[in-house]
């Protein structure tokens, strides 16, 4: 039975779609949006909205197990500084899909995948010497 196992397996054995996630969750969080196919963005979406509720409950050892699903120590502190409180009224859908129309050589059905901003700018932190 596979009893809480949603997982897309998109062909590819664990390894290679655990460093393929963990690439594409790095990027989005560092450029706020990655393009990829369907299949893809449906997985990096519930992935990526799952690390936002992470970062937002904050604290070290979410801050280690998000390590863990992100490649870089700069798309983690960008995730746990910028994203996860750029959202302190939101309790999900913190990405939004678009569908943008077919790869060119060999007609896979492309999908935006982005970090709903809302046009709420996250805190900035300011320094002890710019006080």
């Amino acid at each position: 039975m596979r009893h809480n196992n949603k997982k897309a397996k998109l062909g590819k054995t664990a390894s290679h779609r655990k460093a393929m996630f963990r690439n594409m969750l790095s990027s989005l969080f560092e450029h706020g949006s990655v393009t990829t196919t369907d299949a893809k963005a449906k997985e990096l979406k519930r992935r990526a909205d799952i690390l936002i509720g992470v970062a937002r409950q904050g604290g070290l050892h979410r801050r280690r197990l998000a390590a863990g699903e992100l490649f870089g120590s700069f798309a983690l502190q960008r995730l746990f500084d910028h994203w996860g409180k750029a959202y302190p009224n939101r309790t999900s859908g913190f990405t939004r899909s678009v569908k943008i129309g077919q790869r060119q050589g060999d007609g896979a059905p492309l999908t935006l995948v982005e970090l709903i901003n809302d046009g709420v700018e996250a805190p900035v932190e300011t320094t002890a010497a710019e006080k």
